[in-house]
């Protein structure tokens, strides 16, 4: 019995420990029992109880061998990026992050269990180089690399506009010719490679095209959105003449609408002056994800200003332009930067796109929250990406951050077979 119990695959284990009843929070999503919760408390909480939280991170590393009681250092921190190493790699399961509940006191993720008809086929997938296969992880969570031709056969191509996308920053191709990821093939064993930038051939592929959209109104939130289609969502007050919803190809967005300004507590001045900005937002603004980052194109009659990471501007208004494609995010850029803050070498990405509707914004002397009508809007694939590369302990950021030392120790275990 011994011996079975150890030669268990993840799948096995993981609903073993689910059926035992012993961890708090660990529990099935679902009476099919195909969707399961798996407690997901953070550390840093002021709550943490390391013998209650970090239970079954604990039991998968000593399940494996590499914690045994007494003899080695307790880091709960690594058990956790251990299992969950595990379950990015494992074929065996998908992350639901559109169930997961990651903000609350006992906080949780969410994972399905995958049968042999959800299985995919064989794909290209990215992997971050690192000593470690942690780092694996943040590139697994919503990409692929594919080439020009298989993203036309996908019917990928076409969604972007060229000749309304900015310029990138100097020093980036605007391929990503600097991006930090190297291709690797699937299935068979996983290898861990040195860096190798991406070939001007080949396209990142983002599959998570989903965005939280959270609309505030004198910095009180109103409405908290997330999308669950490739084409965006299209923000906007009242209904829209089905003409336009032909003539802007509109229809097929999902449709979040501006409620009453009655609906936060607000003085009647107030709740006068957005009555009527609003019917000059009655066409809106549209937001959606390609595989080259995040656009904004608007419609509305009313001025629309923004923040982001590729703004012109941090301290003077940036306009939209009406009906033109305006691109506020940009995949190469952003893992760009996320390579840099975990090798030490540049701060934190930033990732999330402020709206502001009929006042300029930025502005050097007055906050976001003083605006009447703003809109906050995340792709998830870098929010899901930057808060596994926080999640991640001291010493595996320091792994990344000495990647020179990494490269020559791969290069020494590495045949011939094995260069790209």
């Amino acid at each position: 019995m011994e011996d079975k119990r150890k030669t268990m695959r993840l799948r096995e284990w993981i609903i073993a420990q689910i059926e035992s009843g012993m961890y708090s929070g660990l529990c099935w999503e679902n009476c099919e029992k195909n969707t399961f919760r798996i407690p997901w408390k953070h550390a840093a909480k002021q709550d943490y109880k390391q013998n209650e939280d970090a239970a079954l991170f604990k039991a998968w590393a000593v399940y494996k061998g590499k914690y045994h009681e007494g003899q080695d250092k307790a880091d709960p921190s690594v058990w956790k990026t251990r299992l969950r190493c595990a379950l990015n790699k494992s074929s065996d399961f998908v992350e639901m992050p559109e169930r997961s509940q990651l903000d609350i006191s006992e906080p949780y993720k969410v994972y399905k269990i995958q049968t042999d008809q959800d299985s995919p086929g064989k794909r290209v997938t990215l992997g971050i180089c690192s000593p470690s296969t942690t780092l694996r992880a943040l590139a697994k969570c919503h990409m692929e690399c594919v080439s020009p031709v298989q993203a036309k056969d996908r019917g990928w191509e076409g969604k972007t506009d060229p000749a309304c996308l900015p310029q990138h920053p100097a020093g980036m191709d605007a391929r990503g010719a600097s991006c930090p990821w190297s291709v690797l093939g699937e299935p068979g064993p996983a290898v861990t490679r040195p860096f190798v930038p991406l070939s001007s051939h080949e396209v990142i592929h983002i599959s998570e095209f989903r965005l939280r959209v959270c609309l505030f109104y004198q910095g009180q939130m109103v409405q908290d959105f997330t999308t669950s289609t490739p084409r965006g969502c299209w923000i906007s007050h009242g209904a829209v003449p089905a003409e336009d919803e032909r003539v802007f190809g509109l229809r097929a967005a999902e449709q979040l609408r501006f409620p009453l300004p009655e609906i936060i507590r607000t003085t009647g001045a107030v709740c006068e002056v957005m009555g009527r900005l609003l019917p000059h937002l009655q066409r809106g603004v549209r937001v959606w994800v390609t595989q080259d980052g995040v656009f904004i194109k608007r419609f509305c009659q009313g001025r629309v200003y923004w923040g982001g990471p590729l703004a012109q501007h941090q301290d003077r208004p940036n306009k939209l332009e009406r009906e033109k494609t305006c691109k506020v995010l940009d995949v190469y850029v952003f893992l760009q930067e996320l390579r840099l803050f975990l090798q030490g070498a540049g701060p934190k990405p930033k990732f999330t796109i402020d709206l502001c509707f009929g006042e300029e914004y930025p502005e050097s002397i007055e906050s976001k929250a003083k605006k009447l009508i703003t809109a906050e809007i995340e792709p998830l694939f870098a929010r899901n990406m930057m808060s596994s590369a926080l999640d991640l302990p001291a010493d595996m950021v320091l792994q990344v951050r000495d990647s020179r030392e990494h490269q020559q120790r791969v290069a020494e275990h590495s045949g011939p077979d094995l260069r790209l």
